[in-house]
């Protein structure tokens, strides 16, 4: 048996972030996706409230929230805009790898940035290294005192508007993926530069783009933990980050699911309500069925995680669970609609858009079901 019975902090924090995503996101979201703008205006909002810089530890100035505290923003995030959460929860994607390998120095440079509501960015992606972590072609050379990096990085989240990345880069090419290494690389440093910036189906509020390093230097006490690493820091971060992309999903599934049920309830069809149809019954009680069980994976592996327990496999099946079950509802939620969920100024025309990339990025849900498959068989 498994049950979160959510605190009195959690609740309050809820419902902070429930009135701030009310105020300043949901009425401008359909702006920002339409336009393709970054949302900067809202993110330095999100500063002042504190919601760029909960990643940070207590003892380094910031709340230090526990992981289902991360899930809960993360879920009305979702609820409010994905493109707009995403371009939010950047800085706790980003500073996990700091949190998990930094030192004091490193963690203290590192936070002042969130401190100061800056954004932060995570480069791991390339053209030809995708899931497959082993296949990064960046290259970090240590010369002396210092690593020149050399590579590019692709589908990089708030890439161009950051102060600093964390960057994987090669420290030693033939030992494939245990070659892999962690740096921290401010953006201001020469050499870094931005590079195309992707036009996107969904998800248009948060930009995504190229970031290339052209005999990039930077000092040897940039290296998060030790070469070789990165591998170990990178999958430890995705870890993380799925238990927020899952709750993202979570979010948004029922946001797609309230309006489903605001339709049926208000539209006829022949003459009949359309919530006296079992059929839409039916539909809307097995979509709410799925759409609590995905919380319930999401709570989870954020009680394992504050626990201190081994999580991969449980973020792994709240990834993919959840972000499947969000699909399943917003397609659904266009289907009953019929032409008005098609339509531009639909509520949930955005919705199926945004939702779709959650089944992609930070571990394609088919790589998910390799990563659970081998965690069960042992494998």
């Amino acid at each position: 048996m498994f049950y979160v019975d959510l605190t009195p902090e959690h609740l309050a924090l809820q419902e902070k972030v429930r009135a701030f995503i009310a105020e300043h996101v949901i009425p401008v979201a359909k702006h920002y996706d339409r336009t393709g703008e970054f949302p900067l205006p809202i993110l330095q909002e999100a500063a002042q409230a504190g919601l760029l810089n909960y990643a940070v530890p207590k003892e380094y100035g910031g709340p230090g929230l526990d992981a289902l505290s991360i899930a809960i923003i993360s879920e009305e995030l979702g609820y409010g805009c994905v493109g707009i959460g995403m371009a939010m929860n950047g800085n706790t994607l980003s500073s996990y790898p700091v949190l998990i390998a930094g030192n004091d120095e490193q963690k203290k440079r590192w936070y002042q940035y969130l401190h100061e509501g800056k954004l932060v960015a995570f480069a791991l992606t390339e053209p030809g290294a995708g899931s497959d972590a082993a296949a990064v072609e960046t290259t970090a050379v240590r010369d002396g005192d210092e690593y020149v990096i050399n590579g590019s990085k692709c589908f990089c989240t708030t890439g161009g508007y950051a102060s600093a990345m964390v960057v994987f880069a090669s420290t030693d090419r033939s030992q494939g993926h245990r070659g892999l290494s962690a740096f921290i690389v401010e953006a201001d440093r020469p050499g870094v530069s931005v590079g195309k910036e992707e036009h996107k189906m969904g998800i248009r509020a948060s930009q995504t783009v190229e970031v290339l390093f052209r005999n990039v230097r930077i000092p040897k006490e940039n290296l998060l933990g030790r070469e070789g690493e990165g591998f170990r820091i990178a999958m430890q971060t995705l870890d993380s980050g799925r238990i927020s992309v899952a709750a993202m999903a979570v979010g948004l599934g029922r946001r797609a699911l309230e309006a489903t049920i605001d339709f049926v309830n208000r539209y006829q069809r022949g003459g009949r309500p359309l919530a006296k149809s079992q059929y839409y019954q039916f539909r809307i009680a097995d979509l709410g069925t799925a759409l609590e069980n995905a919380r319930n994976l999401v709570y989870k592996a954020s009680y394992l995680k504050d626990a201190g327990r081994p999580f991969t496999k449980e973020a792994a099946m709240a990834k993919t669970y959840a972000t499947d079950t969000a699909m399943q509802i917003a397609a659904a939620a266009v289907e009953i609609m019929g032409p008005y969920g098609y339509m531009k100024d639909s509520p949930v025309e955005k919705l199926m858009r945004d939702v779709k990339v959650m089944q992609i990025y930070e571990g394609t849900n088919q790589i998910q079901r390799i990563v659970i498959s081998r965690q069960l068989m042992g494998k």
